[in-house]
């Protein structure tokens, strides 16, 4: 859990510190620092209720065996588009997505302190990361955490330390 406090603790941060900067799309297209908050927020509640509920999971199949999310990371396309259900309106308040982001971090957190060995064994079937146990997907929502703060931080036209694309593990 403490990776996943670290990067949402970031990405809040980043959002706070855009202030009315957050507001604006880039000039070069995609999301506002807005805009990419409350979607982090929306796809973290999902998160939340496939760990929590056991939404959309089933059992294992014989022989399932966790791939590492590095091994996940390398067979995902370089670029994704959101999902219709979790793209952001055109407009978003800044303060209002900064207050879902925490929230939803908050039942993120939740969910996995509550993640029983039962839940946690079971898969979930996606066509961004092929089958991953529930237990991964905490991983995943750290890895989207991480991806949408680079994503910030392009936004806002900061430097970022790494070479454009993906940091390693983000999806």
């Amino acid at each position: 859990m403490s990776a996943f406090d670290e990067a949402m603790g970031r990405l809040i941060t980043r959002v706070e510190r855009a202030g009315d900067n957050g507001l604006a799309a880039p000039a070069a297209g995609g999301w506002s620092v807005a805009q990419i908050a409350w979607h982090v927020a929306t796809v973290n509640d999902s998160f939340a209720s496939i760990m929590a509920e056991g939404r959309g999971t089933e059992p294992a199949a014989s022989g399932f065996v966790e791939r590492t999310w590095r091994d996940i990371v390398a067979g995902m396309p370089p670029k994704l588009e959101a999902p219709r259900s979790a793209r952001p309106p055109e407009l978003v308040d800044a303060q209002a997505a900064l207050v879902r982001l925490r929230e939803s971090a908050g039942r993120v957190r939740a969910a996995i302190a509550g993640l029983t060995p039962e839940r946690a064994g079971k898969c979930l079937h996606s066509g961004i990361v092929g089958t991953i146990s529930v237990y991964q997907v905490a991983e995943w929502a750290t890895a989207h955490a991480i991806r949408h703060n680079w994503q910030a931080k392009r936004a806002l036209g900061e430097a970022t330390t790494r070479e454009a694309g993906r940091p390693s593990g983000a999806a």
